[in-house]
This record gives structure tokens, sequence and C-alpha cells, in this order.
């Protein structure tokens, strides 16, 4: 394997010459454009492995709890609620409890609720009568 070195001085130049027009070149708003070489078999960021599927679509579903995006190292003291305004833990540590967003629609109107949680739950743990269609193993 080779490596490319770049005197300190001249990739301190270009790093600095490289955010400047990063930063000149952003405007609020607009269309974000991703291309893919790939085209994955769904949009089921549960039922998909691959980098080309998972990408595109964690922009578009929410997640109960998600890495805090502003802190640069993610940690379990980076962990923020999306969908759950937060949560507890019983005295014992057995049980998890994920209060949900009130007024959270699905994409055709119907309300979020904790019984959507648990039907992915009971997916994910083989104990639901739906089956994943694509294995991760």
């Amino acid at each position: 394997m080779t490596n490319f070195r770049v005197p300190a001085a001249m990739g301190a130049l270009l790093l600095a010459l490289s955010a400047t027009n990063a930063a000149f070149a952003q405007k609020q708003g607009g269309i974000l454009r991703m291309y893919s070489p790939d085209s994955p078999a769904s949009m089921s960021v549960l039922e998909e492995g691959t980098v080309f599927a998972q990408g595109p679509m964690m922009g578009v579903f929410n997640n109960l709890v998600i890495f805090d995006q502003q802190v640069k190292q993610n940690s379990l003291q980076s962990i923020v609620p999306d969908l759950a305004t937060g949560w507890s833990w019983s005295e014992d540590g057995t049980a998890l409890t994920l209060p949900l967003h009130q007024g959270v629609k699905w994409h055709d109107g119907k309300p979020f609720s904790a019984k959507d949680v648990q039907c992915t739950w009971d997916l994910l743990l083989e104990k639901s009568s739906d089956k994943l269609r694509v294995s991760q193993i």
C-alpha cells in the first residue's frame, strides 16, 4: 500500500481553501440528489444490509433514539430522543420505557403508536407471524 504525503503547510492551505469554498457554496433549502451505483431490493432498513440501501433511507425514516448529530464521537452519552421523548429504566434494570411524541403520523396519515414499536420489535425478534424478507446473516 502506498501512502500519499502532503507537506503540513500545503495540506493546511488546501484544507483551509476547500473549507472556505464549501462554506460559500452552501445555501439553505433546495433538493439533495444522491446517486447510487446500486439498486437496492427495497427501502426497508430492516431488510437491507448494504450502504446503498441504508444510506439514502436513514434520512427518510425516524428512530426511537439517535446519536446527537452535533457530537463528534458517538457514545452512550450522545444518544438523544427522536420519536421517543426520553427514556427511563426500571429499578431492577430489566425494563426500558420510551414515551413517544404525540401527533406523529405515518405517510398515510395514520397515527404512530406504541403498537407500531411493538410490531417492529416482534418482527426483529421473530415473534411475529410476519417475517423479514431479506436475511442479514
